[in-house]
């Protein structure tokens, strides 16, 4: 993998930013647009994935980064949480969800499999 000097230049932060405009345009329609709480945890939710990761990189340094990565993977899940019980209650179309929903999907795996190497990382370099 190779070093990265900015968190712009992450594909997770890149896949955050676009879910987190994607719910903002949504938010700006009905029903989400008259319901304010809702809309409101939505955005949260959404730009916390991409805040934690821009936060966590800019510590410079494995261990921090890795927790705010795993808060972040945290973010997802309750994003996708509210996906689904917008879905269900028949406020969120379907096509949306899915496309929504896939992309928190990618997002959570590729945050976890970014984890996974840089605790492994940070392992090797403890057994030199």
């Amino acid at each position: 993998m190779s070093k990265f000097n900015r968190f712009e230049d992450l594909d997770i932060w890149k896949i955050a930013v676009s879910i987190a405009v994607d719910v903002y345009l949504l938010c700006d329609t009905e029903p989400l647009k008259s319901d304010w709480s809702m809309k409101d945890q939505m955005r949260r939710a959404a730009c916390s994935m991409s805040d934690t990761i821009a936060e966590g990189f800019e510590y410079n340094n494995n261990p921090d980064f890795i927790r705010y990565l795993a808060y972040a993977k945290g973010s997802s899940g309750e994003f996708r949480n509210k996906l689904v019980i917008l879905n269900k209650a028949g406020k969120l179309d379907d096509q949306i969800y899915q496309e929504l929903y896939a992309k928190s999907i990618e997002f959570s795996s590729k945050t976890k499999s970014l984890i996974d190497y840089l605790k492994k990382f940070e392992g090797d370099k403890k057994k030199k």
